[in-house]
């Protein structure tokens, strides 16, 4: 079975490095509190930068919920990474299918591209889980575009 991967695109009024590092260093400012798999709001979401790093939630008790793996991190052009997460949207490292995320350079700023594959990794529920992603990917990606436009460049 192949299941297509998702894949949405947004312009950012950003230019490329600043696109790449408001998306991995101020992740948990732009996704929505409680659209996230913790039991608790999150207070952060952290992207170790570098390949092998960690890719995961922190609540306020200080509580940590695992999202994936980074794959690639290749400043300010691309972003591999494993994602983590079964078909019950829990942790689960046997389950990995992988999100690419570039930033391409534009006149008007960046335009940055998500890609989420292999989805046919969920086995019997790998169209239910990608309905769903295919429904909650482009929200995600509004909430950062709202986000960077109230960011200046440094």
């Amino acid at each position: 079975m192949s299941i297509a991967p998702i894949v949405q695109t947004v312009l950012v009024r950003l230019p490329t490095e600043r696109a790449f590092e408001v998306f991995v260093g101020r992740m948990g400012d732009w996704w929505a509190k409680g659209k996230t798999i913790g039991k608790n709001p999150h207070r952060a979401i952290v992207l170790e930068p570098y390949p092998g790093g960690r890719w995961y939630e922190e609540d306020a008790a200080g509580t940590q919920c695992e999202w994936g793996r980074v794959l690639a991190w290749e400043p300010p052009h691309r972003l591999l990474l494993a994602w983590h997460l079964d078909a019950s949207f829990t942790h689960d490292p046997g389950c990995e299918t992988e999100v690419l995320i570039t930033f391409t350079p534009e006149a008007s700023g960046t335009r940055v591209t998500l890609e989420h594959r292999h989805l046919e990794r969920f086995g019997p529920s790998a169209e239910r889980v990608a309905a769903a992603l295919a429904g909650g990917w482009p929200t995600r990606l509004q909430d950062f575009v709202a986000f960077t436009d109230g960011e200046s460049t440094p």
